[in-house]
């Protein structure tokens, strides 16, 4: 379809299919395009603002110096997609997919990214003041997940992940990375999204590790590259027994690094445990009533032995 500088504001498009139409200029701001397919489109200098993009099929368009000004992308699919100069301000971008899309010079100021995936992203000269960054997602699909809150951070954590020299420069940096370990199980998560949420208020860098899936060796590997980063690191151990044996690589191989573990109070205290325990970076296990008493308590009884183990430690090397 040519809807060259087409005039739809307002128009309902719900569900409708417009792979590889030409959008040039169109005006489509206040459009309902929900679920519509929008794949090779050609949006460039598109006008979509307050447009309804949700769960829209936008895979490979060219969104070249469209405006997205306040438009509704929550869970679109934007895979492959060219961004360049694009003005996202104030648009809800939740649970969207980015993987492999073209972020260039392209304006998200006041946007929110929560929940974005955005593995094999270009990010170069954004503006993203104000913009919520929280939970991307910078695995492959299908990989266990890891989460970061930064577009410029994921592209790093990513890039210190696959290059073994970049990781070896990053060992003389202070970091304020905390790696997280637990069981992203429905009934645990909340906890681990609650422990990142308060370590976010201290200036930390919190990074979350998805134990859902079977460990393999390239689980291993990247746990143990994360752990190499990390200034400390939070293991809840509750129902999470795959844990136990990405501390086993970590603990006796990294001397330096602090370890505190949680465990719920009703928990029993895995047999592994007492091994760990010979290790000096391996810290008192702090057990836990319930989600609210572990936040009440983080700072104190895990943070602060955490953060004092560490300085022990590095003040003996």
């Amino acid at each position: 379809a040519n809807l060259t500088r087409a005039f739809l504001t307002g128009a309902n498009l719900d569900r409708a299919d417009l792979t590889e139409a030409n959008m040039y200029k169109a005006n489509l701001t206040e459009t309902n395009l929900y679920r519509a397919d929008l794949i090779r489109a050609n949006l460039i200098r598109a006008d979509l603002a307050s447009a309804n993009l949700t769960e829209a099929n936008l895979i490979s368009a060219n969104l070249d110096w469209a405006h997205l000004t306040e438009a509704n992308l929550t869970s679109a699919n934007l895979d492959w997609a060219d961004l360049f100069k694009a003005v996202l301000s104030g648009t809800n971008l939740r649970n969207a997919s980015l993987i492999k899309a073209s972020l260039i010079m392209t304006n998200l100021e006041m946007s929110d990214l929560s929940g974005c995936s955005i593995y094999g992203i270009s990010v170069w000269d954004l503006n993203i003041e104000s913009a919520i960054q929280s939970n991307l997602v910078i695995s492959k699909p299908g990989e266990p997940i890891i989460t970061v809150d930064n577009l410029e951070v994921a592209q790093f954590i990513y890039l210190l992940l696959n290059n073994e020299r970049i990781r070896h420069v990053i060992d003389t940096i202070t970091s304020k990375v905390v790696l997280i370990l637990g069981s992203f199980a429905e009934t645990r998560k909340q906890i681990l999204d609650a422990i990142r949420g308060e370590l976010r208020k201290r200036d930390y860098l919190p990074i979350l590790f998805d134990f859902t899936k079977l460990s393999s060796r390239d689980t291993v590997e990247t746990i143990s590259t994360l752990a190499h980063m990390a200034r400390f690191v939070i293991a809840d151990l509750t129902n999470a027994k795959s844990i136990l044996q990405e501390l086993q690589r970590i603990v006796p191989s990294l001397p330096s690094l602090p370890v505190k573990p949680l465990l719920l109070e009703s928990d029993y205290e895995p047999g592994m445990i007492d091994h760990f325990k010979n290790y000096k970076t391996f810290l008192a296990i702090h057990r836990y009533t319930d989600n609210d008493s572990l936040i009440a308590s983080l700072g104190k009884k895990v943070i602060e032995p955490a953060e004092a183990k560490r300085q022990e430690l590095n003040t003996k090397i």
